[in-house]
Order: C-alpha cells, then structure tokens, then sequence
C-alpha cells in the first residue's frame, strides 16, 4: 500500500460524534463521519438517487440519507432500508498523529 493511497480528511478533534463531513478524492465525495466513537468513511451518494448522505443524521453506526430516509450501515456500507436497495462502498479509516486518514485510492 502506498502512502498516497491515504488521503488526510483533517483533525480528529474536529469531527463531533454524530456528525458527518464530505470530502474530495480524485472523481469522487466521501462521507466520514463518527458513530459510538469510531471514525468510518464511504461513498457520499445515496444508491437510491444520488443526493449526498452527508447531510442526514448519523446514529447508532448508521446514516440517513436526508431525501427519503434511507438508512446505511457506516460498517459495512449495507443499505438497511427502502427505498436504497444497493449498499454503499465503504473505505478503511485510521486516526494518526491527530488526524483522520482515508484509504481512498487502491
């Protein structure tokens, strides 16, 4: 794996339980957000119509699309329910050095 596979989403200190930030990685959006004290990050776009997922609620290891409510799994990126029926591509996350890190590329 090579170190520009991470990309550096900014300080852990910055992102508040419950909350979900979107950033740029090459062609694409990334949502990560916090949940039960754990940072996760995957695809910023609903499989159900494509709006951004970062503006729903994040709870309970879950986030809520805010069009029409469809939920995913931050885990494992699994549509939990209608109207998404595909799930989510989830990346792998790590905190170092104070910063929240993103395995966006490979």
């Amino acid at each position: 794996m090579s170190p520009r596979d991470w990309l550096d989403a900014g300080p852990a200190d910055s992102l508040a339980e419950g909350q979900a930030i979107s950033v740029a990685a090459g062609g694409r959006f990334i949502a990560i957000a916090r949940s039960g004290g754990e940072v996760f990050a995957v695809d910023d776009v609903c499989t159900h119509d494509g709006a951004e997922l970062t503006g729903g609620t994040v709870e309970h290891g879950e986030i809520v699309c805010p069009r029409h409510g469809a939920r995913f799994c931050l885990r494992t990126g699994r549509a939990l329910t209608p109207p998404a029926y595909e799930d989510v591509r989830t990346f792998e996350t790590k905190i170092e050095d104070g910063r929240i890190w993103v395995r966006a590329g490979g």
